[in-house]
């Protein structure tokens, strides 16, 4: 974990799945478990790459982008303004601060922790593997189809437009106060999709991956953990990325994930068990009944 911070704060490094899924298999084949890690990651590596890439155009299918219902409910929340605008009137000093970094190393690990997290399933509690594997990639598809039939705003783009008061996106401020240069380059060079907002995964995958650890390990251990989602549910607005709604709709995914989801997959997995059951146990019925003498 030091490591990882010391890369991110040092070299300035975004973490995509690509850029994970190499180093992750660098570290296995280092341990000659390249093939296993490949059978066993690599396809959940592919799905979030996957996921990626349509997320990425999903703005190019529908340019209806929304801009005002965030907003209104956001200033109703809060009794008339942003809570945007409050948190900056009250932490932003210019991008150099320390809780500008650490909210800036929680933002990029948004695919570096399922990662971790789905390794150490697989590695400590593997019954738990697949479940938390298709409930991260269900919540991501979940939001995909979100984001193609109601393409929103973030804050941000909304201040570019007019729609509200001017601020500051202190993502790109930390960027570049740590030497990257211009952030609109490199951020076009990512081919995001702008107006994924609405839900926020970077508020729903840290949730997520906090439940299925408690799951794992209890909350005797986990708690502490907690700390990592409120974090980002702060950064994310402070950085000018999302409103609270999209905050608030993405810890509802989330949760929808975890309760939903795995029923879904336990009631297949019965099924599945009793067709195969059926199947074994057909041959045998056959067998039994060509003994039977006839008539």
């Amino acid at each position: 974990m030091l490591l990882l911070l010391y890369v991110i704060t040092r070299k300035v490094v975004f973490w995509t799945p690509d850029a994970v899924f190499l180093i992750l298999l660098a570290l296995f084949a280092i341990f000659g478990q390249s093939r296993v890690f490949l059978k066993r990651l690599g396809p959940f590596l592919a799905l979030l790459m996957l996921y990626q890439a349509f997320a990425g155009i999903a703005d190019d299918l529908n340019d209806h982008v929304h801009y005002t219902a965030m907003i209104e409910f956001d200033r109703w929340l809060a009794g008339g303004g942003l809570p945007t605008e409050w948190l900056q009137e009250r932490l932003w000093r210019g991008g150099d601060q320390w809780y500008d970094f650490y909210f800036y190393v929680l933002y990029t690990f948004h695919f570096v922790a399922p990662l971790v997290l789905a390794t150490v399933l697989w590695k400590k509690r593997p019954s738990m593997y697949w479940t938390f594997v298709l409930c991260l990639v269900g919540l991501s598809l979940a939001a995909f189809v979100t984001y193609l039939a109601y393409p929103a705003a973030p804050p941000w783009m909304a201040a570019q437009e007019g729609h509200i008061e001017p601020i500051q996106r202190v993502t790109g401020s930390v960027w570049s106060a740590m030497g990257g240069g211009s952030y609109d380059t490199f951020y076009r060079q990512l081919s995001p999709n702008a107006v994924a907002a609405v839900p926020s995964l970077h508020s729903a995958y840290p949730l997520l991956f906090v439940l299925f650890a408690a799951k794992a390990f209890g909350w005797r251990w986990v708690w502490p953990l907690v700390a990592y989602p409120v974090s980002i549910w702060i950064g994310v607005v402070y950085f000018g990325e999302h409103y609270v709604l999209d905050v608030l709709l993405g810890i509802a995914y989330a949760v929808a994930a975890y309760l939903v989801l795995p029923k879904v997959i336990a009631r297949f997995r019965q099924r599945q068990d009793g067709a195969d059951q059926t199947t074994h146990l057909s041959p045998r019925r056959s067998a039994s009944r060509a003994r039977q003498p006839g008539g």
